[in-house]
């Protein structure tokens, strides 16, 4: 097992959270921070090494 890290990240750019992943492979992995994906954008990451990057739709009211 490999450890990952996903990271939340809402229409303003800035992580809000971070879950640890443990998986065998890349693969598996992005195929679990997927499942994260819920009205922010996540990013999964190996240390330095950024993984993918899963996007959100973004919706902005009109003022």
């Amino acid at each position: 097992m490999h450890a990952y890290r996903a990271y939340m990240i809402p229409w303003d750019g800035h992580i809000i959270y971070r879950v640890d992943i443990e998986c065998d492979d890349d693969e598996a992995a992005k195929e679990r921070a997927k499942l994260l994906v819920d009205g922010h954008d996540v990013e999964l990451w190996d240390g330095a090494r950024k993984i993918a990057e899963f996007k959100t739709a973004h919706f902005k009211t009109a003022h």
